[in-house]
C-alpha cells in the first residue's frame, strides 16, 4: 500500500492506495506549530480508524507548500511506518516542462495537479486549484507548463471582507439565490461566490484568447464544488486530482 500526504496551507490531505486507486481518504489540519510527535499521534489514529496495518505501508511519498509541516511530516512518517518518504521537488523525475521563468518556483502542488492532468485529461488545459488560494495554471498542447495566476481563494476573500468592514457579518459560503441580493448576507453571498464564478469565467476566457486554442477546464480543491456549479463555462471537477499525481510522481520516480 502506498501512503500519499499533500499537505496545503488549511488541510493536510491523507490518502491510502492500493493498485493505483484511492482507497481511503482523510484530512487534518494544517498547523506550523504541531511537533512530530503530534502529527505521528494524527497518521496513528487515522491508519487505526481505516483499519490499515502500519506494516502494510510499502511507500510514502510527500508535497507539501508549507516547510514547516513537511519536516513534521516528514519524520512522523518514519516513526510511524520506519519509512523515509519521498518528497516532491526539485530534482524529481515529473515529466512535464516547466517553461516559467524561475521553474524552481513551481509549486509542488501545482507539479501534482500538472502530472496528473496531462496523463488524465486532453490538452491544452487549465488547472484550476481553489484551497486557502485560488490558482489557475496552463498547459499548452504538449503538456509544457506555460504559467498561470494566483489570486485570494473564496475563503479568504470572505474573511477579509468580515474583518476589514465594522458592520459586515461572517457569512457561510453558500451560492447565492440571484445575483441581486436584497440583504447584507445575500449580497455577500453574490460578491464572494458569484464573484468567484465570473472571475473564473473571465480568466479562462482570456487564458484560452492568449493560447488561440480552446483548453480542457477542470477544478479541484475543496472549495471548487461549491463554485463551479456557478460558472457559466464548462469546468470538470476532479477532488482527488492532487492524490493522483503524487501516485503517478512515485511510480516514476520509484522506477528511476
Amino acid at each position: 500500500m502506498l501512503l500519499v500526504i499533500d499537505i496545503g496551507n488549511t488541510n493536510v490531505v491523507v490518502g491510502f492506495v492500493e493498485d493505483k486507486n484511492i482507497i481511503r481518504k482523510a484530512r487534518i489540519a494544517t498547523d506550523p506549530i504541531k511537533t512530530s510527535d503530534q502529527y505521528w499521534i494524527e497518521l496513528k489514529n487515522i491508519l487505526e480508524l481505516f483499519e490499515i496495518s502500519k506494516d502494510s505501508i510499502e511507500g510514502v511519498i510527500i508535497s507539501s507548500v508549507v516547510p514547516p509541516v513537511l519536516n513534521s511530516c516528514r519524520t512522523a512518517v518514519l516513526k510511524l511506518t520506519g519509512i523515509e518518504p519521498m518528497v516532491v521537488g526539485p530534482g524529481m523525475k515529473t515529466g512535464v516542462n516547466i517553461l516559467l521563468d524561475n521553474p524552481a518556483q513551481a509549486g509542488s502542488d501545482l507539479i501534482c495537479a500538472a502530472v496528473a492532468a496531462v496523463k488524465e485529461y486532453p490538452m491544452p488545459a487549465v488547472i484550476i486549484d481553489m484551497g486557502t488560494a485560488t490558482t489557475m495554471m496552463v498547459l499548452d498542447k504538449n503538456g509544457a507548463f506555460l504559467g498561470g495566476s494566483i489570486c485570494p481563494g473564496v475563503r479568504i476573500s470572505s474573511e477579509a471582507l468580515t474583518n476589514r468592514t465594522a458592520q459586515l457579518p461572517g457569512i457561510s459560503l453558500e451560492a447565492p439565490k440571484k445575483a441581486i441580493g436584497r440583504n447584507t448576507v445575500d449580497c455577500m453571498r453574490s460578491g464572494v461566490m458569484l464573484g468567484a464564478a465570473a472571475m473564473l469565467d473571465g480568466m479562462v476566457e482570456r487564458m484560452e484568447a492568449e493560447l488561440g486554442q480552446t483548453p480542457t477546464v477542470v477544478a479541484t480543491g475543496g472549495i471548487a464544488r461549491y463554485v463551479i456549479p456557478m460558472c457559466r463555462r464548462e469546468i470538470l471537477y476532479d477532488h482527488d486530482l492532487l492524490l493522483k499525481g503524487l501516485v503517478i510522481l512515485y511510480e516514476n520516480n520509484r522506477r528511476s
